[in-house]
This record gives C-alpha cells, sequence and structure tokens, in this order.
C-alpha cells in the first residue's frame, strides 16, 4: 500500500524529537508539495468522463420512508448521519458502510458518502409538497455531502481519504440530487443549515446517534449556543428509524431475497471445498474464505462475520476465529449470509455431516433442532406475537430433552418451559427468532412493545433458528452428546395468510441434507 502522509521534501530529513506523535509520519514520505509541482499537477486535464449518474430505483421507496418518519416528528430538524470513515490501523480505514438508518432513507449502499448527512428540515403547514413527492412530508430533505473537489485543489492530489488521485472520484453535487432525488448541498453548509431558527420557541433539532460523534458534538453546541436540550427526543429519533423498517417495503423484499439466493450459492460453494477443509491445519479458515470470497465477489461483502464452526467450536455460539481443523465423523456449523449492494443481508445456519452423512446421534440432535424449527414456522403468521414463535421451539426442545432424560431428576418439560424453571436452556441459551434487514439484527432499537411483544404484519422478516449445543465437558449429558452442537436458521417473510420460507432452497431435512451434499460433491 503507498504511503499516505504528506511532507515537504524540502524540510529537514526527521521532524523534531519533541514534535507530537501525530506529526511524526513526516519522518517517511516522500511525496512532493513544491511550487513547481503544485503547478504542473494542476494543469494540462481534459474534461472529467460522465459518471452517468442515473435516479436510483430506490427513489421512489426512500421518499415514502423519509415520509414516514417526517410524521412521527412534525416541527423538528432530524439528524441522520452517514458516519465517518474509520481508522483500521494507523493510516489506514475500514471500507466504509453508511449507518442502516442513513442507507435506509437515502438508497445509498456499498461504501457510498462518508461524512455526509441527511436532514430533514420541518416545513410549515400549508406550505405544500416540499420534496414533489405526493406523500404530505413535514419536512424538506437535504443531503449535506463532500462533493467532487476541483482539480485545482489540494484535495485532488494530496488527500489519501477523499482525494481523486488517491480513491476515484466522487459524485458531483448534481450526481448525488440525480442518484438520490434529495436536494444536495455542501457538507461546509452543515453547521449553518442544523443553527438555523433553534431557540426555545423554536426548531429542535434531533439526531441520530451513535452514527457520527461530530455530528452529535455539533447539534449539542447548537443546542447549549441556543438554550435548548433535546437528548432524550434524540432517543426517540433512534427508534423510529428502527420501527420504519420492522415492516418491509416491495424493494426490501427484492433485495432480501437476493441476498439469500446469493447466500444459498455461497452454501453451494462450501460443500465441495471440504475435503480440502479436512486436509488444512485450519480447516474452518478454508470455510470461510471459500463463503466469504463469494460474498464479496457476487455481494458487496458477508453482512457479519462468518461462523464457520467444526465440531466442539459448534457450542460457541459466535465462534468466528475460525481457525480449527475440520474432521471427518464431525459436525460442521456455517452460520452466513450476504451483503448485497444495497447492504440488505441474508442470515442463515446449516449444519452440515463433514463427511456427507449424519451419524445416529448427530441425526437425532439434528431432528430435534429441526422439529422445534418446524414448530416455530407453524406460528409464525399474521396476529401472532413476536415472542410465540420462540415460545414453540421451546416446548419441542423441553420435550426432546425430557424424553432424552437430560434435564434435572423431579423435572418435567412443562416445569421447565415455566418462567421459574428453564433448565432446558442449558442447552440453548439465545432466542429463537431476530428481525432482519439492512442488520443482520435489524430494527434493534424498536421498543419492546412493538418488537418482542409486537404482533406479527405482512411484510415481516425474521430468522427462525433454533439450537442445541452440547458443551465437550458439559457432565450433564452422556458422552455420545458431547462436543456436538447444532443449528438450523431460515429467514421467514410473513404473508397475508402465513409465512414464506426465503431459504427453502437450501434443503433442512437430515436425508435431504445428505442427498444436497452428495449431488454436489459429484
Amino acid at each position: 500500500m503507498t504511503d499516505t502522509t504528506p511532507v515537504d521534501e524540502t524540510a529537514p530529513a526527521a521532524a523534531s524529537p519533541t514534535a507530537g506523535t501525530e506529526d511524526r509520519g513526516s519522518n517517511r514520505s516522500q511525496r512532493p508539495v513544491s511550487e513547481a509541482f503544485k503547478a504542473f499537477i494542476t494543469s494540462q486535464w481534459g474534461e472529467r468522463a460522465d459518471l452517468g449518474v442515473e435516479p436510483g430505483e430506490a427513489v421512489p421507496y426512500t421518499a415514502e420512508r423519509r415520509a414516514k418518519l417526517s410524521a412521527r416528528f412534525p416541527g423538528a430538524r432530524l439528524v441522520v448521519p452517514a458516519g465517518p470513515l474509520k481508522v483500521r490501523s494507523n493510516d489506514t480505514d475500514y471500507r466504509f458502510r453508511p449507518h442502516s438508518a442513513f442507507a435506509h432513507l437515502t438508497g445509498l449502499g456499498t461504501d457510498q458518502e462518508p461524512d455526509a448527512v441527511l436532514v430533514l428540515h420541518p416545513v410549515a403547514d400549508g406550505e405544500g409538497d416540499p420534496d414533489g413527492n405526493g406523500n404530505g412530508t413535514h419536512h424538506h430533505a437535504v443531503l449535506y455531502v463532500r462533493p467532487l473537489a476541483a482539480r485545482d485543489t489540494e484535495e485532488f492530489y494530496a488527500d489519501s481519504r477523499y482525494g481523486e488521485f488517491w480513491v476515484g472520484a466522487r459524485p458531483s453535487l448534481d450526481d448525488v440530487t440525480t442518484l438520490t432525488g434529495i436536494e444536495a448541498r455542501h457538507v461546509d453548509e452543515l453547521r449553518d443549515a442544523l443553527a438555523k431558527d433553534v431557540g426555545a420557541d423554536g426548531v429542535r433539532v434531533l439526531v441520530v446517534t451513535g452514527a457520527d460523534e461530530n455530528v452529535e458534538t455539533l447539534v449539542e453546541a447548537i443546542r447549549e449556543e441556543a438554550g435548548v436540550e433535546a437528548e432524550a427526543e434524540d432517543e426517540q429519533l433512534v427508534e423510529a428509524t428502527s420501527e420504519i423498517r420492522l415492516v418491509k417495503d416491495a424493494l426490501e423484499l427484492e433485495h432480501l431475497r437476493e441476498a439469500v439466493a446469493r447466500t444459498i450459492e455461497g452454501f453451494e460453494q462450501v460443500v465441495p471445498a471440504l475435503p480440502k477443509a479436512v486436509a488444512h491445519r485450519r480447516g474452518e479458515r478454508v470455510i470461510e474464505t471459500t463463503f466469504d470470497a463469494h460474498a464479496r465477489l457476487e455481494g458487496n461483502t458477508v453482512g457479519y462475520e462468518t461462523i464457520a464452526a467444526a465440531g466442539e467450536h459448534a457450542t460457541t455460539l459466535h465462534w468466528i476465529t475460525n481457525d480449527g481443523v475440520v474432521r471427518s465423523g464431525e459436525l460442521v456449523l456455517l452460520d452466513a449470509g450476504v451483503e448485497v449492494d444495497s447492504l440488505y443481508t441474508a442470515d442463515i445456519t446449516r449444519t452440515l455431516p463433514v463427511d456427507g452423512e449424519f451419524t445416529d446421534v448427530q441425526r437425532r440432535i439434528y431432528t430435534a433442532v429441526l422439529d422445534a424449527a418446524d414448530a416455530a414456522f407453524a406460528v409464525a403468521k399474521p396476529g401472532a406475537k413476536f415472542r410465540d414463535i420462540h415460545a414453540a421451539a421451546m416446548e419441542v426442545i423441553a420435550e426432546r430433552l425430557e424424553e432424552w432424560g437430560l434435564l434435572p431428576d423431579g423435572v418435567t418439560a412443562e416445569v421447565s418451559l415455566s418462567p421459574e424453571g428453564q433448565q432446558h436452556r442449558r442447552w440453548m441459551v439465545h432466542g429463537t427468532s431476530h428481525h432482519l434487514g439492512l442488520d443482520v439484527h435489524d430494527c434493534a432499537q424498536a421498543r419492546r412493545e412493538l418488537y418482542l411483544d409486537g404482533v406479527l404484519e405482512p411484510g415481516m422478516v425474521f430468522t427462525i433458528e433454533p439450537g442445541l449445543y452440547f458443551k465437550a465437558d458439559d457432565l450433564a449429558v452422556p458422552e455420545e452428546y458431547r462436543g456436538i452442537g447444532v443449528r438450523i436458521e431460515d429467514d421467514v417473510l410473513v404473508t397475508a395468510d402465513g409465512n414464506e420460507n426465503l431459504s427453502a432452497a437450501l434443503p433442512r431435512r437430515p436425508e435431504d441434507v445428505e442427498a444436497w451434499m452428495a449431488r454436489l460433491r459429484g
């Protein structure tokens, strides 16, 4: 990777020993800054190529999403940051991903527009339709972005974070407006725009917290200058940006279907790679990199760190170290999802026999988990509560553990299922479902009454993922169970009269899994 620290080559060879550490990068850089260089590098350039920006497919959908948010906060200025670039190490950044609330309301995905801020400016009643979308919004949306810099600026050639010479051409303000359907203005105008008319009897400014610390600090400074407080309403704004995502629109469902399809393809690539995984000292990494390479080629990246857990590692719920061996005769638990360019992700788990066939005890445990999942599917329909999904799965898990004699003496499945019992949860401490979308654990800031206690509606998408995990040193179970972890996870859409398993194309029944693996292995 090329060095990113500018320095004047006419300066002394080394910085002062007393210089601050932030200045010491100049000890090693060899980038020219002479006036002759500046004059030459900023001259003799042809016209920039047209980026060919066209209106994004999300434009009408994001307008509706912003209208829903607008209706909750009439009269308030709503600030939704994309977030800044984040340092990976020293002067290198992680690949940028915008905050999910920002992506949902603008339609921007992949690595688009670090430091951008969406602001919904309040408009007075009777001012018509400020955004021209016919949705009766109470706000006018403006995107404050860092646009493409001219080639006679230092940013063009010397700014390793934003400069065209380093990271490519940024879109112009007109490009951003065309792509998103939102008026775009320079981010340098943000402070004045946020401060306008703020006061005790004027506009309230609310900000989505947790996205950009610098924007939060700016908003707080504006509030202090105006003598107003609104921190409690910030929390309400964060809640609202989660809650308007609980029911997916048609475009979101299209993107989720795409993410599921690409994820299934990734699972199909893993199966033929299992012999290589068995032969490698880090076999789990063979599985992980096989899937992750597919995710990067066919999507944006993975939606979360891939769990490739072989043998006893499958009893660790979020095993992402993925440095273990893969042994014949054992199971491997693959929990993975492709995030597509729109940033919507799938989240699917299959537990596979490394050799392609389950042993009797593996099949017994796997079938119990599958039965629990099927019970959860049976109740996942409009009118049920979200918590009913978990309860249905737990009934099966507790009954099966009682049948196997694994519950403590005198404890029946009924006793274990009581709030005072819960002994069966020793072997499944996690929940059965979570909402899915832009975040793998989507809508996480929604209020309890709308999430855990919420009523299922058509358009909701969530996982169903029961499991059983028997650790290698668990003396409460027979030896034959120890070291086996099984989870089966599917992505589920609530429909008008029931549900649809979006990931049904990936086999679930043990005999189907075995046949599928045999076919893929040829």
